[in-house]
């Protein structure tokens, strides 16, 4: 056999050591369970959001309907005039429409966030021109 010097046998316990200390660590440190952090809705409050977007869908649609209408009667064809000004005017009048009908209707609209205001004038927008376009032909 050979013989340790005294330095590769001070290695080997400090290499050992630390092994054996990496793994009571690693076998004393619990890991957390993942927490989900969804909150789970209960049956009226599911009841009352589905209600929610069902008027939210309904009002943005009869206002881009009015919309066209409206914007048919007054400019026709609107070849005279610039189309993303008309669509910015929808826009903006059916937004401030929209905050002062939803709180009448009970709708919280301090709640809503962008996606929610992007839908409803995706909505309008759609409605609008589809009705425009339904009476140009």
């Amino acid at each position: 056999m050979s013989k340790q010097s005294p330095k590769s046998k001070s290695r080997k316990e400090l290499t050992k050591a630390a092994e054996t200390s990496i793994e009571g660590t690693a076998a004393d440190v619990e890991v957390p369970e993942k927490k989900s952090f969804i909150k789970q809705l209960t049956p009226e409050e599911k009841q009352k959001a589905h209600r929610e977007g069902i008027i939210k869908t309904i009002v943005s649609s009869i206002l881009g309907i009015l919309a066209g209408l409206i914007l048919y009667s007054q400019y026709g064809t609107g070849e005279d005039r610039m189309w993303y000004a008309i669509l910015m005017i929808v826009i903006g009048i059916t937004y401030y429409v929209q905050k002062l009908i939803y709180p009448s209707l009970k709708i919280n609209v301090k709640e809503f966030k962008f996606k929610d205001w992007f839908y409803v004038e995706f909505m309008v927008i759609d409605f609008f021109l589809v009705t425009w376009t339904l009476l140009l032909n």
